[in-house]
């Protein structure tokens, strides 16, 4: 959401950077809006003012005994009484037509991301590890890889004929072990971020207001991606959405910042525009869990914030021992809401390609205007908007196909990672029962 007094003080770089994003200048289309806006404000508040004076005026004349000059300025108050209810529905049609188009436009991007059409032009930042197929370390002595819904199935423990009786498709049933170890894998997520990054852990409604999703910049222009619930809530699509809301229309002391969230819970998509895309498997579901983090900081320390936000997410992935990269996401290719963004791919040997599974970003003010999210720095100081970051830390069922394709065996069993061990209570293989 943008402050139009902004734009009209720098419309040409608001439309240099809608140019890095692939869209057409804005700047005059939306200031003539907020000329029609002040126009309307203007007739309103005229009028009023009128209708003040004048009665000031009939005062006078009745004081004066002058009846006719009273009824005459009375003729005129009533016009403008009646008048009145017009000018203001003109105002509220001219504010409501310039934040629809506001509501409407993405985030601009920082200038240090790069500029592309599509995920072609996003640029690798660092990689870590090598794909294990390479080294020979677990896989050795094998070739034949197998994807995870192969592994799964073979197992009798992973279910998509059963769940789509239930639910239809894009969904999945997960038992014995390779359920266990989906569990695990989110609390061994959630332990880290709260235990060694700082992160406070919240357990959040699922279900949430338009408020709350337009706050985010969910709503309105990606409606069709949510699953409603009811005729006043929505299905959460991430965390993102609740724990950023925790902080609107609220003034927080800048002492109180960075505020960093945590939460694991169940998040609901309905993926439209995805038919044909990653129908076999997990990869992408209507209901999927995700361990989200979430960060309310100053403007100063937000892009910092996002570099730790990164490392946070990357460290659970080294835990795993898993083999990822990560890229800078280019203009044409970042979320609506997001300044910059970094997501990790994972490796996966039986795809034998890289894979998303965490996304961070920067929002900078974007959602804090449209949850009118402020902090106030030092005593007496005017209020400013915090800056907002939301990243994955990371997808659990992206982060359970990763190890089971990385740490499957020539058997088709699954050793369990290391750092899971406990969360398994000992258990070190998966294998069919």
């Amino acid at each position: 959401m943008y402050d139009i007094k902004w734009i009209r003080e720098n419309a040409e770089a608001f439309d240099t950077g809608l140019k890095r994003r692939g869209l057409e200048p804005l700047s005059s289309s939306l200031l003539a809006l907020d000329d029609t806006r002040r126009s309307a404000i203007a007739k309103a508040q005229s009028s009023q003012e009128r209708r003040n004076a004048l009665s000031k005026e009939i005062g006078k004349a009745m004081g004066a005994k002058d009846v006719a000059l009273a009824d005459s300025l009375k003729a005129e108050v009533a016009s403008l009484k009646e008048l009145q209810p017009a000018l203001e529905a003109q105002e509220k049609a001219a504010v409501e037509a310039l934040n629809e188009q506001l509501a409407a436009i993405p985030n601009l991007p920082h200038d240090d991301v790069p500029e592309g059409a599509d995920e072609h032009g996003n640029v690798v930042k660092s990689v870590h590890g090598e794909a294990p197929e390479k080294t020979g370390r677990r896989l050795f002595g094998f070739n034949q890889l197998k994807e995870h819904y192969e592994l799964g199935e073979a197992l009798g423990q992973m279910d998509f004929e059963t769940a789509a009786k239930l639910s239809g498709s894009r969904f999945v049933v997960l038992n014995q072990r390779l359920a266990r170890l989906n569990r695990a894998i989110g609390q061994f997520m959630l332990d880290t971020h709260t235990e060694l990054h700082g992160y406070t852990e919240v357990n959040p409604p699922l279900m949430v207001r338009d408020d709350a999703m337009f706050g985010t910049a969910q709503l309105p222009k990606f409606r069709d991606d949510q699953f409603r619930a009811g005729e006043d809530h929505w299905l959460i699509p991430t965390a993102e959405v609740p724990l950023t809301n925790l902080v609107r229309e609220s003034i927080l002391s800048e002492e109180e910042l960075p505020r960093r969230y945590t939460a694991l819970t169940p998040c609901f998509r309905s993926e439209a525009g995805s038919a044909g895309r990653d129908t076999r498997g997990m990869l992408r579901q209507h209901q999927f869990e995700k361990v989200e983090l979430v960060s309310i900081t100053t403007p100063e320390t937000s892009r910092e914030e996002h570099e730790r936000m990164l490392a946070c997410a990357e460290a659970v992935l080294k835990k795993l021992d898993l083999h990822y990269r990560v890229m800078t996401l280019c203009t044409g290719d970042m979320g609506f809401a997001s300044q910059k963004t970094y997501d990790i791919e994972v490796w996966l040997p039986g795809q034998k390609t890289y894979r998303e599974i965490s996304s961070c970003s920067v929002c900078g003010d974007f959602q804090a205007r449209r949850m009118n999210a402020r902090y106030r720095a030092g005593e007496g100081g005017a209020p400013r908007f915090v800056h907002t970051l939301n990243g994955s830390g990371t997808a659990v069922g992206r982060a359970l196909i990763a190890v089971m394709e990385n740490y499957q065996n020539a058997d088709g069993s699954i050793t369990v990672p290391e750092a899971l061990v406990p969360y398994m209570r000992g258990v070190t293989r998966i294998e069919k029962a």
